[in-house]
């Protein structure tokens, strides 16, 4: 920054700033296609984060995330397409390279088919209007899920690992369409499924003295009474009107709240002493998540949260405000809380609430909180624990999982379409039909989106090293076909088992559009003026 507190900035006109944009989405598109199709390639990436200063992955977004360029223009569209790979991955999970492969032709066939008298934006309204149209139609042939597809989604998303591609979906068959599978780092070498029935909350027990299994660490207890409570408990007085009546009953007391060292060291007295079926956990998470998970915990357990937020007091506390779970499993540093009823209809309206807000959210971090409440109320959590043999080994193959389940669960959600860049051909070969309109700027629309919808079919036939030309002009005379690039062989991609789910394509299309629409109709570009450079100013 100069004296006067201005930061000096070079403009970029024209065709000039187009072609140094084109020339970055280039770039990042050589280096993130390569990964697609199960013949994709791996990319290794210098990296501080992990062991060996390196990465070695095929997931597109991970790859993508790591492009930097020197050049201000190239490094703006690296940023523009990896908003669009980030918004394919918030929205379905999976997709991120059809995107931006998607961009990249959108783009190109762009500059291509638009001419000095073609008005542009005419050409962007009409590329965005068949796009709608195309969507329609996507959506008009796509199908619901079954347990075999199911398999195959979870397999393809995989990179056609079936081991892993079983273990996926296995948790889902286990966890059901409401469930979610989450996916950890394993801390050994081996990579398995778990599969918990109930809420599972990040806090385990208050004192080590209420352990009741000494063999797992673990406080295990049978048809439980329930107080959750987001006030601080530090005299055991506080409860004692919900004490007294459990304690006289030989019954069983979970207390979810954050209670002082002397109510804790109390109750563990008493549960070692005196043979009390008591147990204490701190409140999970912090700030406005905290009351969240302590409602849908309320809610779930059917137990009259007890906040200060509401203006509740611990005095009026009785037994008719605890709720009740057939079993609880604490241990060091989680809880499982089980209930074997079916969801009420409160829980039921929660959930169906909890979906509309997860539907608008783009955050991925609060995306996954909420797929975690619901899967919470819902009363089924799996998570699949991803090891290797090294830390290159581990984190490549948490990328492929961590896309696997996120593909699953989107063809849940929206159905599935035929793999393999064939949905979007199918779509190709009918725009003469679709949204037809004299206009020569609508010609113009066709035959830019014809031409990029056949970009994801083609790179996956030149990753596999194969002719697309030759297989597409098979595909034209047996209109039914997909091509399964594996095994090189033609016939009926769903009962090959060679899709995609329709959540992933259509967010893939949406995204790569809305960046070469930016990109096509931009003439000016202003970027800061970089130390050392030769100016870049036109002359006046």
């Amino acid at each position: 920054m100069n004296k006067q507190g201005y930061i000096p900035k070079d403009l970029h006109f024209d065709s000039e700033g187009r072609s140094k944009l084109i020339s970055g989405i280039e770039k990042i598109s050589k280096t993130v296609k390569s990964t697609l199709g199960p013949r994709g390639q791996t990319v290794i990436i210098e990296s501080t984060d992990h062991l060996r200063g390196m990465t070695v992955t095929k997931d597109g977004v991970t790859v993508a995330r790591s492009v930097f360029l020197d050049d201000p223009v190239e490094n703006i569209a690296i940023q523009m397409m990896k908003d669009a790979s980030n918004r394919t991955a918030n929205s379905a999970g999976d997709g991120t390279t059809t995107a931006i492969v998607l961009a990249e032709a959108f783009i190109k066939s762009g500059n291509k088919f638009i001419k000095g008298d073609h008005n542009v934006t005419q050409v962007v309204r009409h590329i965005n209007q068949i796009i709608k149209d195309v969507i329609v139609e996507l959506e008009k042939n796509s199908k619901k899920i079954t347990k075999n597809s199911l398999l195959d989604v979870a397999k393809i998303s995989a990179n056609n690992d079936a081991e892993i591609g079983q273990l996926i979906y296995d948790a889902y068959q286990k966890v059901g369409k409401d469930g979610i599978v989450t996916v950890e780092r394993s801390q050994n070498h081996e990579t398995y499924a778990e599969v918990t029935n109930g809420i599972k909350v990040d806090r385990g027990y208050s004192s080590n003295l209420f352990i009741n299994n000494q063999k797992k660490d673990e406080c295990i207890l049978e048809n439980v009474k329930v107080l959750v409570c987001d006030q601080d408990i530090n005299n055991i007085l506080q409860i004692e009107n919900v004490l007294k009546p459990i304690i006289q009953n030989n019954e069983t007391l979970l207390i979810i709240a954050d209670c002082g060292m002397n109510v804790v060291n109390t109750l563990a007295a008493n549960v070692v002493r005196n043979g009390l079926k008591l147990c204490n956990i701190p409140s999970p998470s912090f700030g406005y998540k905290k009351h969240e998970l302590m409602q849908d915990i309320a809610v779930t357990l059917g137990a009259k949260y007890i906040s200060e937020k509401t203006g509740d007091d611990l005095s009026t506390l009785s037994i008719a405000d605890l709720g009740h779970a057939d079993k609880i499993i604490v241990g060091k540093t989680n809880t499982v809380l089980i209930k074997n009823e079916e969801p009420s209809e409160l829980m039921k309206i929660r959930i169906s609430e909890l979906k509309v807000q997860r539907e608008n959210l783009t955050d991925a971090v609060e995306r996954k909180f909420v797929d975690e409440r619901i899967a919470s109320l819902a009363g089924a959590i799996g998570c699949i624990h991803v090891g290797g043999n090294s830390d290159i080994e581990q984190k490549e193959k948490f990328d492929r999982v961590d896309d696997s389940v996120c593909a699953v669960r989107s063809a849940l959600e929206e159905g599935i379409v035929p793999g393999g860049g064939i949905a979007l051909l199918n779509c190709a070969r009918k725009l003469t039909t679709i949204g037809k309109n004299e206009e020569k700027e609508w010609w113009v629309a066709k035959d830019i989106i014809t031409e990029a919808m056949h970009a994801p079919f083609n790179q996956i036939l030149y990753n596999a090293g194969m002719d697309a030309d030759e297989v597409l002009s098979y595909l034209k005379k047996n209109k039914s076909f997909g091509f399964d690039v594996k095994n090189e062989k033609y016939g009926d991609m769903y009962k090959m088992g060679i899709i995609d789910p329709l959540k992933v394509t259509r967010n893939a299309l949406i995204n790569a559009v809305s960046v070469a629409t930016t990109i096509l109709t931009t003439n000016a570009i202003v970027t800061h003026a970089r130390v050392g450079r030769e100016n870049n100013n036109p002359k006046n």
